[in-house]
Formats: C-alpha cells, sequence, structure tokens
C-alpha cells in the first residue's frame, strides 16, 4: 500500500487507536516485522492494530514536520543530536516502560548505550527516560590497506599527506568531521588535562572552527570528491584509496569488496573519533502512545535486533548474550575485548571489531551534541572549504557516482546492502 493510501487509511480512520504511524529513515529495518509487530501486539494486548509506515531522509525535515506542522506521528528514530533538540524543546513524552504480562525488552539495551545517553544535554531531563536507542556506530578510515599502511591510519594526519593526492573521500557530514577533528586536533590539551572527550563536542567557538577549517583546507588537494553514498562504493572498485565514513560503510564495503577480490579495512585512528546513535522516540503529539511504546520494546527483542542487523548492516544498541553468541566468530576475527558492550564475558572474544570496536578504542570516542544556534557558522565553515574545491572534476565524479549507484542497485537489489543514508542525519 502506497503512502497516499496509507494517509487516506489514517484520515478516515475513526478508531486513531487502531492506527500506529511509524516515521524511521528509508532502509532501516526489516520491514517483514511490521507485520509480525501487528499480530504480536494483538497478542499482547488483545488489541489491533495497523502500522503506517512512513520514511524519511534527514533529520531536519522530520523535526519541522513535528515541531512546526504538529505531525500525529506516534514513533519516530532520530539521530543523537536531534533527540537532544527534541528534550530541549519539551517535543518528546516519557517512555512508560510497564508492559504488564510482557517482558520489558527495553531493558536488553547495552549499559554502555544507556551511560552514553545520560551524556544527552536535555535540559535536565534524562534522554533514558524518553529515547530508547536502536543503532549505533563510529566514524573512522575506510582504506585500502594495497595503498595505504595500517601505520599510516594510526592518525587523522594521514588526511593531509600529500602522498594521497585526489585518492580520499569525505562523506558529506559537517558535524561527524567538524567534531571527530575538533577532538583529534586537540589532544595535547586532553592528555595534558586541560580539556576533555566530553567537553570538546559543545565547543563551537570561531577558534575552534577555524582551527578545523584550517585542516579542512590542508586536506583539500587530497580530496577526490565529498559523498553521501557513493564513497563506499569507489572504495570496493578501487577508485579511492581511503574514505573518510561510517562505520556502518565500511562493514558493508569491507564484505563487498572480498567478493570482488579487493581487501579493505576500517581504521580509527588513534587520536579520537566519535560514536553515534539513532533511538525510538515518542513525540508529545503522538496519538497512539501505548502502541507506540509496545513497538518500541518489540524492537528491543535479540530476535528482532539480530535481523535488523543483518538487513541493514549497522549495529544495534541490544546488548546480552544471545547477540554476544551470534556474534562471535573465531574464523574471522581475533580476540578483542567488548567488555564495556556486552560485560566481562566478552573480554577476549573474537568478533568484528568495525562493529564492536575495543574497549580501548572506545575510550577515546566523543559523541555529538546539538549545536543550536552555532550550526549556521558550521555550515558557512563547510561550504566554504567544499565552494573552494570544487571544480569540474568533482562535478563530473558525482554524476559519474550517481550513474554507478543506479546500475548497482539494479543489479544487486536483492542482495543485503547498507543503503541508510547517513548523509542527512548529521
Amino acid at each position: 500500500m502506497g503512502i497516499a493510501a496509507l494517509a487516506a487509511l489514517v484520515s478516515c480512520s475513526t478508531d486513531r487507536s487502531k492506527i500506529l504511524k511509524v516515521y524511521n529513515w528509508a532502509d532501516y529495518i526489516d520491514e517483514a516485522q511490521i507485520a509480525e509487530f501487528e499480530q504480536w501486539y494483538q497478542e499482547q494486548t488483545g488489541k489491533e492494530v495497523h502500522v503506517v509506515y512512513q520514511t524519511f531522509d534527514i533529520n531536519e525535515s522530520m523535526l519541522t514536520k513535528i515541531e512546526k506542522g504538529h505531525e500525529d506521528y506516534d514513533v519516530v528514530c532520530p539521530s543523537d543530536y536531534i533527540i537532544e533538540r527534541m528534550l530541549r524543546s519539551d517535543l518528546l513524552l516519557p517512555i512508560d516502560r510497564n508492559f504488564g504480562d510482557t517482558p520489558d525488552y527495553t531493558q536488553n539495551v547495552a549499559p554502555y548505550i544507556v551511560e552514553k545517553f545520560k551524556q544527552i544535554e536535555g535540559s535536565g531531563k534524562d534522554a533514558n527516560d524518553y529515547a530508547v536507542s536502536y543503532m549505533w556506530g563510529t566514524i573512522g578510515i575506510i582504506y585500502n590497506p594495497k595503498f595505504v599502511s595500517e601505520e599510516d591510519v594510526k592518525t587523522w594526519e594521514v588526511l593531509r599527506d600529500p602522498r594521497f593526492k585526489d585518492k580520499i573521500y569525505m562523506k558529506e557530514a559537517f558535524r561527524d568531521v567538524y567534531t571527530t577533528l575538533l577532538i583529534a586536533l586537540n589532544k595535547d590539551a586532553i592528555d595534558a588535562g586541560e580539556k576533555t572527550i566530553e567537553e570538546l563536542p559543545f565547543d563551537t567557538s570561531d577558534e575552534s572552527i577555524a582551527m578545523v577549517e584550517q585542516f579542512l583546507n590542508d586536506c583539500k588537494p587530497n580530496i577526490a570528491g565529498y559523498e553521501a553514498d557513493f564513497g563506499k562504493e569507489y572504495m570496493t572498485q578501487e577508485k579511492g584509496w581511503m574514505n573518510l565514513s561510517w562505520s556502518g560503510d565500511a562493514a558493508w564495503a569491507i564484505g563487498e569488496a572480498k567478493d570482488m577480490g579487493v581487501e579493505l579495512r576500517y581504521a580509527i585512528p588513534e587520536e579520537a573519533s566519535i560514536v553515534w546513535f539513532d533511538g525510538w522516540v515518542i513525540p508529545k503529539y503522538a496519538k497512539n502512545v501505548d502502541a507506540a511504546r509496545y513497538f518500541i520494546n518489540f524492537l528491543c527483542r535479540p530476535e528482532m535486533a539480530l535481523r535488523n542487523m543483518d538487513e541493514i548492516g549497522y549495529v544495534s544498541a541490544i546488548g546480552g548474550p544471545e547477540i554476544l553468541a551470534a556474534k562471535q566468530d573465531s574464523t574471522q576475527f581475533a580476540a578483542e575485548d567488548a567488555t564495556y558492550f556486552f560485560g566481562e564475558e566478552a573480554k577476549g572474544v573474537c568478533i568484528d571489531p568495525v562493529q564492536y570496536p575495543s574497549d580501548e578504542i572506545i575510550a577515546r570516542c566523543g559523541m555529538l551534541h546539538d549545536t543550536g544556534d552555532r550550526t549556521a557558522a558550521l555550515q558557512e565553515m563547510w561550504s566554504r572549504v567544499k565552494g573552494d574545491s570544487a571544480n569540474a572534476l568533482t562535478y563530473i565524479i558525482i554524476i559519474a557516482a550517481v550513474a554507478a549507484i543506479a546500475a548497482a542497485a539494479l543489479i544487486s537489489k536483492n542482495r543485503k546492502k547498507s543503503r541508510h543514508k547517513k548523509s542527512g542525519r548529521r
């Protein structure tokens, strides 16, 4: 059923309690679970519900519909900094975790994620009372070891190394890039105890913006293009040697490249990086709060978390023994310390370090925050950096990339790929 038909269904319905409006990123769920939820909800509550499922491409368009248009979506999936903004604007309802005879599966969220959500600045509100984390990941460098060494990618300085002229793609995500580089460029101050990884992401001063802008300008001779989604494709085709990207893209690219006989790796440089999160929330204009909270609870069941991870390529916030058992593979991965996520039983487990970085790496990762009225200053900086480097080659690359993605979609439509457009999220 199309969106128009679903909208008509909602508008014609005289019983809104039987409709659940879900607003999510495109390609960000195993959609078979939607019908399964409808049946499960009736089994658990004795009530009927029909899910109206719609998708968005950028956080801000979703937020505008709720904040300005008072859209009555029942459950939506914003990113960390938007959750922060919605909390500050009093746009979220607290989530009641009392499900009667139904278990509270939201308790399966890893303690690490719960602690990170406590760092969301919600004007005195604990984000864990208003949001349940869904997926998470890091930002780092996808690289081809044929051209770039493991030693090279131990530092973000590799991005401005003249050996890699026109060989690097950078994610079109100004918040992620700015925050990551700001933390990295302040490594000495962090080591000296003058600044902290927790405080730096809030710093959008003119001086800090200028520092990051200078670094990005130094990188420009090496940047072949700024990409929303085609970077990982180009890496598998060896059109680029490095790609500043998200871990979800890296996991997809590494797997896809292996099938093509190309080796790719993912590294988080030693100075610092960031972790990002998406989470389910119930907006204040929701009409079916009960079904919304049950929907969130349903997605926190371990079997649903595993299916969603398999379908979309990103990493669930759900921890616990079921996830740990499913993710271990001694034939592919070396032993890592993932105790921060799974507890003591995850000390020395063979698990994918792209999806679950070691405890040592996670300890030097900050997180994103809402930049408020300083967002415009960051966008202007980003535009200056990109505008100075835009040339005919850049536009040719973009056009070619669009064509390549379209062709790949036709050829690989039945493959399980991570096609979540994260560019607009940050």
